[in-house]
């Protein structure tokens, strides 16, 4: 019998032990001695799948770094507007101890690391997927608004990690349905802020963006 599916599966519980302590504790101050002897396994086991510290801190965050790629069956601005109600149900969880990416880059310190790296490559990923769906939008300026809703994000993660308070990404949300609107996208009634909702005349469509306009 192969020794693959074994090793594979203790590769897989060292990372889900090494993810659940260093995104609890952090990184620094969570030594391999302790993600060894969560395990139950000896320093030299942990070292024989992951030759150090380093490559366990970047194999945690490769784990992390989930591609999401724009659906075709939700509205582009459905999907925009679903990130943040997203990020308010991972508010409200107990676990919740903010962007790992950015736990990581703050606690190394070393712009050199291979860390900083996946942590710039997993935020541009965010962006790109906000611009893929601005294009299919046709907003006039989709890269800059783009990154503005990359901001709100790492804001709303930031002020909710400071405040405990999960509502941080609803107010987040409602920034990022009045940037939508601004550029011209029709936002759902029930997806804009309270102050933008208009009642629809009967037999109309929704008003507002570049392509009802035509």
């Amino acid at each position: 019998m192969s020794r693959w599916p074994a090793k594979a599966a203790m590769q897989e519980r060292i990372l889900e032990t090494a993810d659940r302590l260093f995104y609890g504790q952090g990184i620094r101050a969570v030594g391999v001695d302790a993600i060894a002897d969560e395990i139950g396994i000896s320093k030299r086991t942990l070292y024989n799948h992951f030759p150090s510290k380093d490559e366990l801190v970047v194999a945690y965050l490769t784990r992390r770094f989930v591609i999401r790629a724009p659906s075709d069956d939700v509205a582009p601005a459905q999907q925009i507007l679903g990130a943040f109600d997203r990020l308010e149900r991972s508010f409200a969880t107990p676990a919740f101890r903010g962007c790992p990416f950015v736990n990581a880059v703050a606690e190394l310190g070393e712009p050199k690391h291979p860390a900083h790296k996946i942590a710039l490559a997993f935020k541009d990923q965010r962006r790109a997927w906000f611009r893929a769906l601005l294009d299919r939008l046709e907003v006039a300026d989709p890269d800059g608004l783009a990154l503005q809703l990359a901001i709100l994000v790492d804001g709303a993660i930031a002020a909710a990690l400071v405040r405990g308070d999960a509502a941080m990404a609803r107010a987040a949300k409602a920034a990022a349905s009045v940037l939508l609107q601004a550029a011209g996208a029709a936002v759902e009634a029930d997806d804009a802020p309270p102050s933008r909702r208009r009642p629809r005349a009967a037999g109309r469509g929704p008003a507002g963006s570049r392509r009802n306009r035509r």
